[in-house]
């Protein structure tokens, strides 16, 4: 009995942690901490679940201490988590110039907001911005103040990740006034929920990391199953047309532009583009990606393109270059694949032939159809914003600013520069239109000069410019998931032969095992170079939006499996096929248009070591978790087959299923392992960035839930049924939908502070 409740309140829990990040979405944010994560019945579920599961390892008299304090760290965690509910303070602190204050807006509730005071005042002595050279990108936000404690007097001083504590009273940078001379910080005090919480942090991260390395736990025990030195072999999966390939359009008609020397001497020099200093030819692959869905329109290079528009725009607005996906305004006003820009606007239809949808589109009717007038419209003034000049923002006015051509210059610039400025544009036009190509790369030349002089530390440095440069020419992303998936299609096929030789150990076929190897270390290799240059290019580690993640996961998941080539050796074909295909398919989603791979700078508060420790964390416990997914879906697609077709016996096919089971928990447990400490580092830094280490957050909540949800089959003692191979696998495969919740659903659906989509 005891037992039985206890699992009904843990699958309670999980539903109502659900349920909760849903009602958060359609009730909005502030509903959900007083209504919801605040009420007494949410902590009344916690209380019971930890007593009746206490209670329940008592009556089994758990003797195995590593056990003991794994569970123990839970029970400590929830424990300073009451702590913090009941005995701390959070709240907001107004600070204006010169003005002391010791009142605090204490964080909303049920019953509203609730003005409270310090012990001490605090006046704001200044407030200041630091930018990223050239841009208006705020690279960090810094608040000094002065502290009056009685007679006492002192100064804090506060940035992003940098907090200032007094009397137990921790200070955050949150925002600030429009005017910059207010400052609005977070202040935290919670003296004995942090400590309590802390020390079930501390064993929980060492009870998870002993689980891999107790020589009596269940993983070194599977490491040694005889299971592993049997073959396991690879069903049919099937196979998508993901390669499909449309010759390119060489029927083009040949168009004006300029040569592709010119071309790429122009995108060599810099801009000012998505509040950073870049090459142009940045700025003209994201252009043509917009317009076309490529980095290239036929034989025309994404920078020819640009310069197309720029010097013969009544020409390309003639050109079908605007990619329509399909949707409800495609097939009602039957609009055909490509557009020209031209096509939409037609006097005799009343001229802009999007218009009247645009404006019920901004009056609310956000449905499909006005969406995709939306989305079109956006294509359109990209080329009507290029067209005027607006996004050329290639000269340096200032060490926080560049501009364009037609933009107002500073009053402090020199009137040599700003003839040079306003009029070496109309001196490119005219040398394109004439076709004077070496004039045009001489006057390219001059700006490539003036920016050097004037563009001073905001330009970027030779190897970054380097690095982006090598960035921009190769398509890592698209090739890598072609080639990952092609090689894994094909290292099926050679899986399923070597089932019907049954001659694995032939040296010549070990031989091509190796050559998968190599060809799989060649792909991480070059995906290392890719992530490389990225961090480069952006100075910090790629880890910070959906585009970025999904690159680390499937070097994670190449990274394990080269890994563990050695340590599983008589499963070399299985695990680089699991390899190929899931890094491809990663990579793939990556490749696709909801993926933004634009390189930004990072915003302030990410910018903390512990953030990198926390997303490559997570992303190798996600990709661990793939990898189980993996064998689970296998396993049950070789019992089917061998259920529909005399391929295979079933008895073979079950005991496969029982060695993929055995490989699965080999992934599974240091899946859980950096998935908790995922998670709890996470909390950790977020701790230190804005304290407060748990906001149920919809990303923290269903990564809360995907860690319950995974956890629940190791329990094999206390829940026998997952021993059976089958109930095991079809538990993993539906587990991974949590994964694919907690990471797509969160980003593209329920949306808050983690969602990076």
């Amino acid at each position: 009995m005891l037992k039985k409740i206890t699992i009904l309140l843990y699958i309670v829990i999980i539903v109502v942690l659900g349920a909760t990040t849903i009602i958060e979405h359609l009730q909005g944010s502030d509903y959900a901490p007083g209504h919801l994560y605040g009420a007494w019945w949410f902590s009344l579920l916690w209380a019971l679940l930890t007593a009746f599961g206490m209670a329940y390892i008592v009556r089994r008299r758990m003797r195995r201490w590593p056990l003991i304090l794994l569970h123990a760290s839970f029970v400590i965690i929830l424990a300073g988590a009451l702590l913090t509910h009941l005995t701390s303070r959070q709240g907001v602190v107004h600070l204006r110039l010169g003005e002391p204050t010791d009142e605090y807006y204490e964080s909303p509730t049920a019953t509203g907001m609730k003005v409270s005071h310090l012990p001490f005042k605090l006046t704001l002595s200044s407030f200041n911005i630091d930018y990223h050279e050239g841009t208006r990108a705020a690279a960090d936000y810094e608040s000094v103040f002065e502290v009056v404690d009685g007679k006492e007097v002192s100064s804090g001083r506060v940035s992003m990740n940098n907090i200032y504590t007094h009397r137990g009273y921790r200070f955050y940078q949150s925002s600030y006034d429009n005017d910059q001379r207010g400052s609005i910080l977070a202040m935290n005090a919670d003296p004995w929920g942090i400590p309590v919480t802390y020390l079930g942090y501390a064993l929980l991260f060492f009870s998870l990391i002993y689980m891999l390395i107790d020589p009596k736990g269940t993983f070194r025990k599977l490491l040694r199953s005889p299971l592993l030195q049997r073959t396991v072999l690879l069903l049919i999966v099937f196979h998508c047309s993901l390669f499909t390939c449309r010759a390119a359009a060489s029927t083009l008609p040949t168009l004006h532009t300029l040569p592709s020397e010119q071309a790429e001497a122009f995108g060599r020099l810099h801009m000012s583009y998505n509040d950073r200093i870049c090459p142009v030819e940045t700025y003209a692959l994201d252009f043509t990606k917009k317009l076309y869905g490529k980095r290239h329109y036929g034989r025309y290079s994404a920078t020819q393109v640009l310069l197309g528009f720029i010097f013969w725009g009544d020409e390309w607005s003639k050109e079908p270059i605007l990619k329509i996906k399909g949707g409800a305004l495609k097939s009602q006003l039957e609009l055909p694949s490509h557009c020209s820009v031209d096509f939409f606007f037609n006097e005799t239809m009343g001229g802009y032939i999007i218009g009247p949808y645009l404006k019920e589109y901004y009056n609310g009717q956000q449905d499909a159809f006005h969406k995709q007038a939306a989305l079109i419209d956006d294509k359109i003034s990209l080329v009507m914003d290029l067209r005027r000049g607006s996004p050329l923002k290639l000269f340096p006015a200032g060490s926080a600013s560049w501009v364009a051509p037609t933009d107002a210059l500073p009053s402090t610039t020199a009137a040599a520069d700003s003839v040079f400025i306003s009029d070496i544009f109309n001196q490119l036009y005219a040398d394109a239109l004439s076709g004077n190509n070496a004039h045009f790369g001489e006057l390219v030349n001059a700006i490539d000069q003036y920016q050097r002089l004037h563009g001073t530390t905001s330009l970027p440095s030779p190897t970054r410019d380097n690095a982006e440069h090598l960035y921009n020419k190769i398509p890592f992303a698209t090739i890598l998931f072609m080639f990952n998936l092609t090689m894994g299609f094909l290292m099926l096929f050679y899986c399923i032969w070597l089932m019907t030789r049954k001659a694995d150990a032939n040296p010549s076929l070990r031989k091509l095992t190796w050559l998968w190897t190599g060809l799989l270390l060649l792909s991480f290799l070059a995906l290392t170079l890719c992530i490389a240059l990225r961090w480069i290019v952006k100075g910090t580690i790629p880890m910070a939006n959906g585009y970025e993640t999904m690159l680390l996961t499937a070097w994670f998941i190449m990274a394990i499996t080269l890994l563990s080539l050695r340590t599983l050796k008589s499963m070399g074909p299985l695990m680089l096929t699991f390899g190929f295909l899931l890094s491809g398919f990663f990579l793939l989603v990556s490749h696709i248009n909801q993926m933004d791979p634009q390189i930004t700078h990072m915003m302030p508060v990410l910018n903390s070591p512990l953030l990198s420790l926390h997303v490559s964390i997570i992303m190798m416990s996600y990709a661990l978790v793939s990898l189980t997914f993996i064998c689970g879906l296998v396993a049950l697609l070789l019992i089917a087959l061998a259920k529909l077709l005399p391929i295979y016996s079933l008895s073979s096919a079950r005991e496969q299923a029982e060695a993929l089971a055995v490989l699965s928990r080999i992934f599974l447990y240091p899946a859980l392992t950096t998935m908790g400490l995922g998670i709890f580092i996470g909390a950790i830094w977020a701790n230190i960035s804005w304290g407060n280490y748990w906001s149920w957050d919809p990303k923290e909540t269903w990564a809360l839930i995907t860690f319950m949800v995974y956890a629940v089959v190791v329990h094999t003692q206390s829940l026998p049924v997952f021993r059976r191979p089958v109930v095991y696998h079809v538990y993993m495969v539906l587990a991974f939908l949590t994964i694919l919740m907690t990471y797509f659903g969160v980003n593209y659906v329920l949306g808050g502070m983690h969602s990076y989509a």
